[in-house]
């Protein structure tokens, strides 16, 4: 197994910041829960870009090469063949980030049943790709990601296990999390129900056949229309809060300095 902790010579196809470590295939692969030799196998039928080649040769990963691994993964459990994964991965940009691949993994995720399994802890952290504590398993907990059963197993909900993993590593409080988790679930029951109710009035004197068929063509629409409109409405709140931020310092910045240049003058003149 490669164990070289050399840092690479760029960073990886897709990692966005500063700071981010690279990973080794042996690490990739266990974050993404897969065998090394699956990960060696996607990227010799070209689905998974390159590695970074850093000192002593050793192959470096990145965020985008997890994230593209976790959407292969997502789309072979809706019954895609390689195949048709191959395609589907042609047509996406070829400077695709992270963030834009999980938005794909997400859209494609919602057609996936609710799936719930029980693990052992040993499994539990296999597929983390991390070691986790109790510390951990309560966090999860909270964010309603995993139920702890008889003894060592473990209810988990696949869907929000990978996200509730990478939640662990932010710098945000458990309380912090909670409270977004139940914003997020309240505003979106919400927006279900309103749909609902409109679909229910537009198709209330239609047959029953015309009826499932425009659900089903409507439910990847409103599905899409929901992730964009929150993607852009996001943005403009996060653009509105750095700008108030950054504001806020430079006229911190500028009152002090006034301070400091109205105390020099008067020293000057004493």
């Amino acid at each position: 197994m490669t164990t070289d902790t050399d840092q690479p010579q760029g960073r990886a196809a897709g990692d966005e910041g500063a700071g981010e470590p690279a990973l080794t295939v042996d690490e990739l692969a266990a974050r993404a829960g897969l065998t090394v030799r699956t990960v060696r196998f996607y990227g010799t039928r070209g689905l998974l870009p390159p590695p970074v080649i850093g000192p002593r040769r050793v192959g470096r990963y990145g965020r985008e090469h997890l994230a593209r691994l976790e959407l292969i993964e997502e789309l072979q459990q809706q019954g895609m063949t390689l195949a048709a994964i191959e395609r589907y991965l042609e047509r996406l940009p070829p400077d695709v980030s992270a963030r834009d691949l999980a938005v794909h993994r997400a859209v494609v995720s919602t057609w996936a049943p609710d799936a719930v399994e029980t693990v052992g802890r040993e499994e539990l952290v296999r597929r983390a790709g991390r070691a986790l504590d109790d510390d951990d398993i309560e966090r999860l907990a909270a964010m309603g990601v995993i139920r702890s059963g008889d003894g060592d197993a473990h209810r988990v909900d696949l869907a929000l296990f990978r996200l509730g993993v990478r939640l662990l590593d932010m710098p945000l409080s458990q309380e912090s999390i909670v409270a977004a988790r139940e914003v997020l679930l309240g505003h979106s029951r919400q927006a279900a129900r309103e749909l609902s109710e409109l679909l229910r009035g537009e198709t209330a004197q239609r047959d029953a056949r015309d009826v499932r068929s425009l659900s089903a063509d409507m439910q990847p629409l409103v599905v899409q229309a929901l992730l964009t409109a929150f993607q852009r409405s996001l943005k403009e709140e996060l653009g509105v809060w750095l700008d108030r931020t950054s504001a806020d310092g430079a006229a911190g910045t500028g009152t002090a300095g006034a301070t400091g240049t109205a105390g020099t003058t008067g020293a000057a003149q004493g």
